[in-house]
């Protein structure tokens, strides 16, 4: 087939360049792509046929017809880009030889983008290709090479493979998808359940003690020296029990967390921390006064801070940690650091097989909120870092402490306080 000449060739290929600008963005009418529900193992899929003739294009369509699917022509390279813009395609038949825009060019132009890195792209060749030519072809992205005269039954076999390859590829893109919508819902149900039990326990339980306090008290105020003793051992050991449910009921469900925000609850939870790990917790919360964020940001970041001291306490062989909270211009960070022993690098990597529950569940938190988990060595101890977008708001990046030695000079440079 002849080719036109290079200025013509070159002036044509800066014009249909011009749909793909750096092969990202498209000036062309937006595609309207309609909400599709879960792809079903015999639900069709598109495949595009590309071909300067027309005639080879009704040849292509009636020896794939067979295979059931939405088969798209296009005779040219510019109207080509223009289907894929509109469409999701799985599978890509195209000439090696056309004009304006040849097929590895246009191939090339396609691989550039994203949105078609997993497109199967099978090159159509009239003439006999070197095996430079069929390299060439494979590292622009070429999944195989069909010659003519074209044999039917071994083209419906080649693109019924990719296109199979492509329906389970995209069947487990939705299984995953859901997985992660199952998932969230889990952590949002847990933490239900958990405001749920420490509602019961605070007006429950709690009151029922309290009311047995003031019965033992009245037993202090009428009764013998003896029985005046025994009813004070008793008010100490209501004392202690109404103590212990209310700090299972914080634990649960901080009531701060609610009436006065993600930093008050922080606080108030720090100081139970000093008090019951010995662990001596610096807190920097920036601004001052922190704003409210959504409920569901608020749990999801208080759950995460939680559980990264819990692990701190429980395996770190810390003597110190440290918790910053700020908010920036549009995002959210939280860090929990402390000067403990650290982590495998497996484990700090996040690798799916050397992560427990705990970290596997702050990662899941931070993912429903499109935001981040970061986990490191800080030399000594380990880092926990979770960042999750929010509205914008001018604010600056706060820093963790560099060495975990040097407490006072740290937390003059922080303005970092142990909590009281």
């Amino acid at each position: 087939m002849a080719r036109p000449n290079d200025g013509d060739q070159h002036e044509s290929r800066q014009h249909t360049q011009s749909l793909l600008p750096n092969s990202i963005d498209f000036p062309l009418t937006e595609p309207t792509v309609a909400r599709r529900e879960p792809m079903s193992a015999k639900e069709k899929v598109d495949i595009l046929l590309v071909d300067d003739q027309p005639g080879k294009l009704l040849t292509y369509e009636a020896m794939l017809h067979e295979l059931d699917e939405n088969l798209i022509k296009a005779n040219s390279g510019k109207e080509a880009l223009t289907v894929l813009l509109k469409n999701q395609v799985a599978v890509v038949l195209l000439d090696v030889s056309m004009p304006e825009i040849d097929g590895f060019e246009l191939a090339q132009m396609i691989r550039q983008h994203p949105r078609f890195d997993k497109t199967a792209i099978i090159f159509v060749s009239a003439v006999n290709l070197t095996d430079l030519d069929r390299l060439k072809g494979y590292t622009l992205g070429a999944v195989d090479y069909i010659s003519v005269p074209v044999v039917p039954q071994l083209l419906r076999s080649k693109v019924s493979v990719f296109v199979d390859l492509h329906r389970k590829a995209k069947q487990g893109e939705e299984l995953n998808a859901q997985l992660r919508q199952m998932s969230s819902r889990l952590l949002t149900l847990q933490d239900d359940e958990r405001r749920r039990v420490a509602r019961e326990l605070h007006d429950g339980l709690v009151q029922d003690l309290a009311a047995a306090k003031l019965i033992f008290a009245r037993i202090v105020e009428d009764s013998a020296s003896l029985k005046d003793h025994l009813a004070t051992n008793g008010i100490e050991i209501l004392d202690s029990a109404i103590q212990q449910v209310r700090t299972i009921s914080y634990l649960l469900h901080p009531p701060l967390l609610d009436e006065a925000g993600l930093a008050s609850a922080l606080r108030m939870y720090l100081d139970g921390v000093n008090k019951r790990s010995g662990i001596k917790t610096f807190l920097d919360v920036q601004p001052q006064n922190f704003p409210r964020l959504d409920a569901e940001v608020e749990t999801a970041i208080f759950r995460i801070v939680q559980e990264a001291l819990t692990n701190v306490f429980r395996h770190s062989g810390a003597t110190s940690s440290w918790v910053v909270l700020s908010r920036e211009e549009n995002r959210v960070v939280a860090m929990v650091r402390d000067n403990g022993k650290g982590l495998a690098e497996e484990t700090a990597e996040l690798r799916p097989d050397r992560i427990g529950v705990g970290l596997g569940g702050m990662r899941e938190r931070a993912r429903h909120f499109a935001g981040d988990l970061r986990v490191s060595n800080a030399n000594p101890g380990t880092l926990v870092e979770v960042v999750i977008p929010v509205a914008a708001q001018h604010r600056k990046r706060r820093t963790l402490p560099k060495r975990a030695d040097d407490t006072q000079t740290e937390a003059s440079t922080l303005s970092v306080h142990p909590v009281a």
